[in-house]
C-alpha cells in the first residue's frame, strides 16, 4: 500500500477538481456549438458578406430603390404613368425622385428575376402539381420578351432548389417535369422557402442589367398554412425589403375546398395575415381548378408592369442607422402597391442598427 503525504494529497485533489471543471466547461461549449440549428432563427443578414461575380452595372449604394404597381378602381393595371405623376415622401417629407423606370425603356423590356416556390408538403394533389407546372410555363412564356431568369424551389419538410437561375426554357421545363417525383413530407416550411428564395435573389440576381433596374419576385404556390418554419415572417419581410423583392402567393384549391361547403369567400390564410404579401408589394390570389393559366398570366403582367422608382436620402439619413419610412403617392383614384414601406440606413461604421 503506497503512502501519499497530506500536502500532496491536497494538491492532487485540487488538480483533479480543476481538471473536472475544465472537462465540464469543454463539454458545455461543445454542446452549445452542436445545438440543433432547427431551433434557432437564421442570421438576420439579407445580403451576402462576400461579393460574388455578377454581370452587373454598379449602382450608387446611397440610392434607395422600390417598385410600385398602380391599378385603377376596377383592379386593372395602369401602365402609362410618368415620373411627374408620382410623389415620394421619406419620413413624411417629400423627396425628389432620382430614377424612374417603366416596363419598357426605348423599347427595351425591363429585366426580371423570378423564383417559383411550390408546396409539395402532401396537401397538394398530383393533379394540382401538374396544373401548377403548366401554369408556371405559361407565366414564363408571358415574360418571353423580357430579359428573364427563373429558378425553381420546392418546400415541405425541407426546402430544395430544383433549378438555379436560368434563362434556358428547356432546363426550366425539365425541372417542372421532375416535380411529380418530389415527395417532401407533411410539414410546410413556407417562410423558410421564401427566405431561401430571397437569399438566392440577393446573391445571384443583379440589381441592374442592361441599364435598367431588375424586377425581383418570389411566386409561392401553396395551401397557405405554414408549419414548422425556422425563420419568422418578420425576418422574411425584412430581408425581402432589403433585397427589394416582392412576394406573390397563389393559394391552391386544397385550401378553398375546405370552405366550399360553407359557401363563403375564402378566409385569409396565415400567409395573408402575416403581411408577407402586403408589405413587399406583391399580390395574393386564390386559385380554382380551372383558372390557373389566366391567373398566372395575370401575375406575370403584374410583375412586368411595376414602376421602378429610386431616390437619394439626405446625407444626414444615410449613415444614422435608423429605420426610415417611404410613402408613394400617385394620381387620384389609383391604388398603389409598393415593394417596401421603408429602409434601414447603415451606421457610420457600416453596421445596420
Amino acid at each position: 500500500m503506497s503512502f501519499i503525504p497530506d500536502s500532496s494529497r491536497s494538491r492532487f485533489g485540487f488538480s483533479l477538481h480543476v481538471l473536472t471543471l475544465s472537462l465540464v466547461l469543454l463539454a458545455s461549449i461543445s454542446a452549445f456549438g452542436q445545438t440543433n440549428p432547427s431551433t434557432q432563427e437564421r442570421p438576420r443578414r439579407a445580403l451576402p458578406t462576400e461579393p460574388e461575380p455578377q454581370d452587373i452595372i454598379k449602382v450608387d449604394t446611397d440610392l434607395v430603390p422600390l417598385d410600385v404597381v398602380a391599378t385603377d378602381a376596377k383592379g386593372r393595371l395602369v401602365g402609362n404613368l410618368k415620373k411627374e405623376d408620382f410623389k415620394l415622401y421619406e419620413d413624411g417629407i417629400e423627396r425628389p425622385i432620382a430614377s424612374f423606370n417603366i416596363e419598357k425603356i426605348e423599347g427595351a423590356p425591363r429585366p426580371v428575376a423570378i423564383v417559383f416556390a411550390i408546396d409539395l408538403s402532401g396537401s397538394m394533389t398530383p393533379e394540382e402539381v401538374d396544373r401548377v407546372s403548366d401554369a408556371m410555363r405559361e407565366f414564363s412564356r408571358r415574360l418571353a420578351e423580357h430579359p428573364a431568369v427563373f429558378a425553381l424551389m420546392t418546400f415541405g419538410m425541407h426546402v430544395k432548389t430544383m433549378q438555379s437561375f436560368t434563362s434556358d426554357r428547356d432546363k426550366l421545363d425539365r425541372a417542372f417535369e421532375r416535380l411529380a417525383h418530389e415527395p417532401n413530407g407533411m410539414s410546410t416550411h413556407a417562410y423558410d422557402a421564401v427566405d431561401d428564395a430571397v437569399r438566392m435573389l440577393a446573391r445571384h440576381a443583379p440589381l441592374t442589367k442592361q441599364h435598367q433596374m431588375v424586377k425581383r419576385a418570389v411566386v409561392v404556390i401553396t395551401d397557405g398554412f405554414p408549419v414548422g418554419d425556422v425563420v419568422s415572417p418578420e425576418t422574411v419581410i425584412e430581408r425581402a425589403n432589403a433585397a427589394d423583392t416582392s412576394v406573390y402567393v397563389v393559394t391552391m384549391p386544397s385550401y378553398t375546398r375546405v370552405l366550399a361547403s360553407a359557401k363563403m369567400m375564402p378566409l385569409p390564410t396565415p400567409l395573408d395575415v402575416s403581411g408577407l404579401v402586403e408589405k413587399t408589394g406583391g399580390r395574393s390570389v386564390y386559385a380554382d381548378q380551372n383558372d390557373l393559366g389566366p391567373l398566372f398570366r395575370a401575375i406575370a403582367e403584374d410583375v412586368a408592369a411595376a414602376y421602378a422608382i429610386g431616390f437619394y436620402p439626405p446625407a444626414e439619413n444615410r449613415r444614422d442607422g435608423k429605420l426610415h419610412t417611404i410613402r408613394i403617392e400617385g394620381p387620384a383614384g389609383l391604388t398603389l402597391r409598393q415593394s417596401r414601406s421603408g429602409y434601414s440606413s447603415q451606421k457610420a461604421d457600416g453596421r445596420k442598427q
